[in-house]
Parts: structure tokens; sequence; C-alpha cells
């Protein structure tokens, strides 16, 4: 069986796997010299589900993507992905480990030289032996997904900021891992246009089944991500207001000082009384 068919066997015997949750901290803390970045936190992100990671600068919200990369070590607790434990994790094994998981970057973060075609098929070009073909219409389908097909062959430079991010979901996406992680995937742009982003978090969630993580500050994209939902109607996807039993699958996290000062669904963010919540809400 060739490479590319054993992996995306793994990875749809991880999708297929409901019990099994998708990202697990207990008590990680992580210090960097004297300043402490994360101190004793836990959450669980259940497959399907989302979690909104807020909080001001420096509190270790993009910090937790990196643990959750193996791109940096916490000094205790565990970190679990996918049934992996990896906080200690050699190299080799946690690469393994990534393909399992799609990053999407502030500013998208594509290559400049390649097309739009050429950065989307880029892990499937340089870590599979899937045929050229079967690239293309993987390529393909997923800028479909992002209605972005008819710029397959452009250059980054051609399009718009809207569009590139677009493009590095698209990317994040082809090669079906089962996790998302976004690092402020709204950072920059209009509201218009960041709702577009806020739409494919949706629908990949929903429609994909994919478990996702929202590190932004932006509030308004992060309300609604946890408060819509997508559905499949008719071979379209439609946006509407989610249900208050939909919105229990996306849950804030509020980092302060290290510290998970809030955990909760939308409803509950937006009746605390806590006073450091009330004041980064206003």
């Amino acid at each position: 069986m060739p490479t590319y068919a054993i992996r995306n066997a793994a990875v749809l015997e991880r999708r297929s796997s409901p019990d099994r949750p998708a990202v697990v901290f207990k008590n990680v803390s992580l210090s960097f010299d004297e300043k402490v970045v994360l101190r004793d936190v836990s959450f669980t992100l259940l497959p399907g589900h989302t979690k909104i990671i807020l909080g001001a600068s420096g509190s270790g919200k993009s910090t937790i993507l990196k643990l959750i990369l193996g791109l940096l070590k916490p000094d205790a607790g565990e970190i679990w992905i996918h049934g992996s434990r990896v906080d200690h994790m050699p190299e080799d094994q946690m690469m393994d480990v990534r393909r399992h998981l799609g990053m999407v970057f502030q500013e998208g973060a594509l290559f400049d030289s390649l097309t739009v075609g050429e950065n989307v098929g880029y892990k499937l070009y340089e870590e599979t032996e899937m045929p050229l073909d079967e690239v293309r219409r993987r390529v393909e389908q997923v800028l479909g997904f992002v209605r972005l097909s008819e710029h397959i062959d452009k250059m980054p430079s051609e399009l718009s900021g809207g569009q590139r991010r677009r493009v590095a979901i698209a990317r994040a996406m082809a090669y079906k891992p089962p996790t998302l992680l976004y690092d402020e995937a709204t950072t920059g742009l209009d509201p218009i246009t960041a709702t577009t982003i806020d739409e494919e978090i949706v629908k990949l969630r929903d429609v994909e089944s994919v478990s996702s993580i929202v590190v932004t500050h932006q509030l308004r994209d992060a309300f609604f991500v946890a408060t819509h939902e997508a559905l499949r109607r008719n071979g379209e996807i439609d946006i509407r207001q989610a249900g208050p039993e939909k919105c229990d699958e996306a849950e804030f996290i509020m980092l302060k000082e290290g510290l998970i000062a809030f955990e909760g669904n939308a409803a509950e963010l937006r009746a605390s009384t806590d006073p450091y919540v009330r004041t980064f809400l206003s």
C-alpha cells in the first residue's frame, strides 16, 4: 500500500474514535527563566469541538499552540494529542503526530515563489507518494471548499489578504488532519473579510468534523465562531445562528498571567462577573 494511503488510513482511524480527545493538557506549566508563561493549565478538546483561547498579549495563547506542535516542551504536566503523550516525545516520533495537525499561521505564511495550487498541495507533494493527478484533484477540492478554485494557478501576490488566509486554510486542510490550529487567523483583516475566515472555521468543524483550537484577541470573530453552525443542504453549505446545544461545543478559555481565568461557553462568558473578564470584554 502506498505511503500516502497508509497515512490517510491512520487519519481516518483517529477521526473515527469519537471517545478519544483531540487534545488534553494536564497541569501544564512552562517558564522562560524567571518569567512564568503557563502555570498548571488543564483543558480537554473533544473531537469536532472548538476551544477559543483569549487573553492579553503575552498571556500564553500562542505558547499553547507551540506546545501542541512540540516546538516547546513543558516544565511540568502532560500533553496528549489524539491519544499519544507528546510532552517528552522525541522529534522523530513528533513528526508523525504533526501529520495529524494542521496549522493556520498569522498572515497566512504562504510561499511567495509557489502558485496557490502548489502552496495548497505542498505537504502532499513533499511528504507523500500520492500521484500528481491525485494531488491536483485534492487541491482543487479544498480550494473549492474555500471558494477559490479559479485562483489555483495564481501567485499569492495576486490575491487579497482575505484570499491568502483562505488559501492558508486550504493548505492546512489538504492533508485531512483531524485537528486544526488557528493563530490569529483574522488579525489585520476588515470585518467583512474576517467573517469569511470565521465561516471557513465553522464549515470545517461542522461539515468536515475537524477539531479546532482558535487563538485570537478579536472578540467579534471569537463569538461568531462560537455561536454559528454550518449545515449542508442540497449541495450548498449554509451558515446560521447555532442553538444552545451546538453552542456548548465551542468553549472559551481566557488566560491571565499564565492561569486559566475562565472556561465556558459564549453565554457563560458574557454572563461572567469576574472583573478581569468584564474588563477584557469591554
